[in-house]
Parts: structure tokens; sequence; C-alpha cells
């Protein structure tokens, strides 16, 4: 079986890469990544350096690149997290969500068609249905609903992948997460960005009042349900995955946990102005999932926090040498003035 990762080299996808080889050790897997400042080389490098996982630098963008990857290669799944995926950045700049989220993915699925690969599992978000009020859940028949450029992005790249099953019968699932946490997470987002900053004895920047919440699901979760997805979801169709009432959170509660598990002060909450369009509420219906292919979450909140912050208590010079250069310029831009 061989199988081509795009984004491989970032948070979601090194852990599944790192899974894959766990899981499904006979497959032969390539890893697509550009190596954007979220792209880390070291999150494989051990596989790559050892040869049970093949690296190729390029963006998915690269039609050329892609076409010739996909000819060398006979593919039989395709697991494409490759995107540009943080939503403040796309309300400082959009156009490189469309590039890479749309443009790229319609790249990936003609090179798909022409080869003949077997299944293409488009890996996307909850965000793509908006904002939900203090009850109700996201489930796969819930309007689209975007509120930022990303969430944008994200929704044209599924409506691209089911054209691409309706029209010209590709063998492809989409999957809808909710917010994952856990090893090699680029500290732009919040759960690694206020464990590495409380490391320091850094304030931690919430956003408002801290009481939107997220549904929270531990990355090796999120893993297994995409190789299920990948091995036996029904074509054209949508699973969403979450955590489901344990993982259901806001993001104060979340500050706090973090601070719990390091004995950290709560003084280091400092309170920053919103984002605009914020959205209030996610929480994930994953019964279709658990119905069709058993999968249902199997790491508590609680236990996969503590899991994360030992990996960044065990992983300085990783988080350390990241947190530097673009990074440190995104970040005051981005919280100094608020």
């Amino acid at each position: 079986m061989n199988v081509l990762v795009t984004g491989g080299a970032g948070f979601i996808g090194s852990n599944f890469v790192h899974y894959l080889r766990r899981e499904r050790p006979s497959w032969k897997v390539t890893v697509l990544d550009l190596l954007t400042y979220a792209g880390n080389l070291k999150n494989i490098a051990e596989l790559v350096e050892e040869g049970s996982v093949r690296f190729v630098k390029g963006s998915i963008a690269d039609k050329e690149l892609v076409d010739d990857l996909f000819k060398g290669t006979k593919f039989n799944l395709v697991f494409n997290f490759a995107a540009e995926s943080h939503v403040d950045r796309s309300i400082h700049g959009a156009q490189v969500f469309v590039e890479t989220n749309i443009m790229g993915t319609q790249i990936l699925l003609d090179a798909a068609r022409a080869t003949g690969v077997e299944r293409f599992v488009q890996i996307s978000t909850d965000e793509v249905y908006g904002s939900l009020g203090p009850t109700g859940f996201f489930v796969e028949t819930t309007p689209l609903n975007p509120t930022s450029p990303y969430a944008a992005s994200k929704t044209g790249a599924d409506l691209m992948v089911l054209a691409a099953v309706k029209t010209h019968g590709l063998e492809a699932v989409i999957t809808r997460c909710s917010n994952n946490y856990g090893p090699y997470q680029f500290p732009e987002k919040l759960m690694p960005l206020f464990i590495t900053n409380a490391l320091e004895d850094k304030p931690l920047p919430l956003y408002g009042d801290g009481l939107n919440v997220r549904s929270w699901i531990y990355v090796e979760d999120h893993c297994a349900a995409l190789l299920l997805c990948g091995e036996k979801g029904r074509s054209g169709e949508v699973y969403n995955i979450g955590a489901g009432a344990d993982g259901e959170l806001p993001n104060i509660e979340v500050t706090k946990t973090i601070l719990s598990i390091l004995g950290k002060s709560e003084d280091l909450i400092q309170y920053v102005a919103d984002r605009p369009a914020h959205d209030r509420r996610y929480a994930i219906d994953y019964s279709k999932i658990k119905s069709e292919l058993g999968w249902e979450p199997k790491i508590s909140f609680r236990e996969g926090v503590q899991r994360t912050v030992e990996w960044y208590k065990n992983n300085k010079e990783w988080w350390q040498s990241v947190k530097t250069g673009e990074y440190l310029k995104y970040y005051e831009m981005n919280y100094a003035n608020r």
C-alpha cells in the first residue's frame, strides 16, 4: 500500500505519520510538505532518516511538482492535511489560504483522478459550520456557514472534493474534526502557546472573556479516526470527529487546567481584546462515525492535557527553536497591542 500524506510535517499530519508507522508498518509512506512556519521536518526526522518514510519538499499548489509525484508513484491512498490553518493569520491576509486550501486541493484531486487513486481523504474542520449558541451540536448535515477566511477556504476545498465525487466518481471522504492538541503543535495555537508561555512564566493572552467554547480532542484519537475513514469510510460521506461532552470546555477552563497541571498561578492569565468574528461555541456530534465505523475517543481531556504538558516540558529545544524570528514578529503583532 502506497500512501501520500500531504502536510505530513505539520502538527496533525506528523502525528498521523507516526501513527501509521505503528499501526500499518508495511505501508510505504510519502510525505509532501512545503515546510512553512508551521511545518517542521524535525517532527518526522527519525522516520525519514531510517528510511521508513520518504520526504518530498513542495506545495500542493505546485501543479508540476504534484503531477510528477503522482506519476512517479502509484498512490493507493491520499490523506490531505496540507493547509494554511490559523484563523488570525487568515484575517491579516487571505490570499495564501485560497491558493493552498482551495487551489492546492483541486490540484491534488486532479492528480488523484488521473492516476487512479483508490481513496482520497480530505481533512477538514468543524469551523466550516460557523458558530453555535449555548446548546446544540454540529452534525454532518449542518449548513456550512464559515465566519473567517480560513474557514471559508476549507469550505471551498470540501465542496471541490464533493464535486469530484459526484462529477467524476472519485472515491473520497471528508472528515471534520474539533480542536486538536498534543505533541508537535506549533505554539501559535492556544494549548501549546499557553503551555510554553507558562513554562517561562510569561503572560497567557486569553481572548475576550475566555468563555468561547471549543471541543478538544487529543490528536492520537483523531489519527485513529482518520485511518478508519481511509480504510472503511463510505465514499462521498462526511464524518464528524470530536471528543463529546468531556472535551467541551470554555477557553478559560482549558487555561486553568494547564496552569493547574504545571503548578502555576492564575495571575499569568492576561485578558486581551477579542479577535474579529470570534465564533462563540463549537460542539461536535460524532455519532455517525461511531455507529458506522465503531470509533470513539479513548483519551480523556485531563489525561490528554497531562500528556501534552509532559511532552512540551521534555522537548524544550523543539519549541524554543520555533518561538524565534518570524514567530516573535507575528506574536507581537497579534497580541502586543490588544
